[in-house]
């Protein structure tokens, strides 16, 4: 019979599998030798199609502009978009010692499935376990070298992948992206949870698609709704730490691969919460 935790969440009706029933650093992952990360931040959604990898790459420039040294680890294996925000193409380079990322125009290194597969539209077809070995390949076998910064593209959800991120990866924190819909704050205290049950802070909020702006009068047009951000923040005692209009000058830079040229100012907050 399977021995009971003492989450106060679950069934109990599967302990012995549970994400919470162990100490979540005993199952890290050891870092390639050759590798010196010093802060591993997670970004994550509670579901697709919120803008995660446009917050994760603005971080990224972002940190890297103010003379850090940035890496991102893209975890959507089989949904992948970093490389071809950044204009990165073609294969990367490995030797006995392990993998070496990519390098964007200002520095930032990258790994991606995309960076490993013959075309960028060959589709990854595996299942779960497959998915986050990969994923911890990326941790284990990739030379990241010195490194301040590694942010982290999660898939959205709670699956098999941000689990393995969660367990064996260092995560120090993470941000949570979402939009403003009506079932927001149900999705975006799923993430919440499951940091919570993998003993990870939650360092901010960030609202995607919060407003248009009329390139006329420059009016605010809400056209995904109201936001409910600031009462959802309130309520899990975490910060705002931005809210990002959508922006047809991002979308063409993003078109075009030139991520780099990009500067994000509307998550300046993030400078005070992440980690020095």
């Amino acid at each position: 019979m399977a021995k009971e935790c003492d989450s106060k969440t679950c069934d109990k009706s599967s302990c012995e599998g549970c994400a919470s029933k162990k100490n979540p650093q005993s199952m890290q992952a050891a870092m390639n030798a050759m590798s010196n990360v010093k802060h591993v931040i997670g970004i994550v959604s509670g579901k697709g199609g919120v803008g995660k990898s446009f917050v994760t790459a603005s971080l990224a420039n972002r940190m890297a502009k103010k003379g850090y040294k940035v890496g991102i680890l893209d975890a959507d294996i089989t949904g992948p978009s970093i490389p071809k925000m950044y204009g990165l193409k073609g294969a990367a380079q490995a030797n006995d010692s392990g993998i070496f990322p990519m390098e964007t125009q200002n520095g930032i290194k990258v790994m991606s499935i995309n960076l490993l597969l013959p075309t960028e539209d060959t589709p990854v077809i595996w299942r779960g376990p497959i998915l986050g070995n990969m994923v911890k390949q990326f941790w284990t076998d990739v030379i990241w070298g010195d490194v301040d910064y590694l942010f982290v593209d999660m898939p959205p959800g709670t699956g098999d992948v941000p689990l393995t991120v969660f367990q064996s990866l260092p995560i120090q924190g993470i941000v949570i992206v979402t939009s403003p819909q009506d079932l927001v704050s149900m999705i975006v205290k799923k993430a919440y949870n499951m940091a919570g049950m993998m003993k990870v802070p939650v360092l901010g909020l960030v609202e995607n698609y919060s407003y248009v702006k009329c390139p006329d009068c420059g009016k605010e047009l809400k056209v995904f709704g109201e936001s409910h951000i600031d009462e959802i923040a309130a309520s899990l005692n975490v910060p705002v730490l931005g809210k990002m209009p959508i922006d047809p000058a991002y979308a063409a830079k993003v078109d075009e691969g030139a991520f780099d040229e990009i500067d994000n100012p509307y998550i300046e907050a993030a400078d005070g919460v992440l980690p020095q």
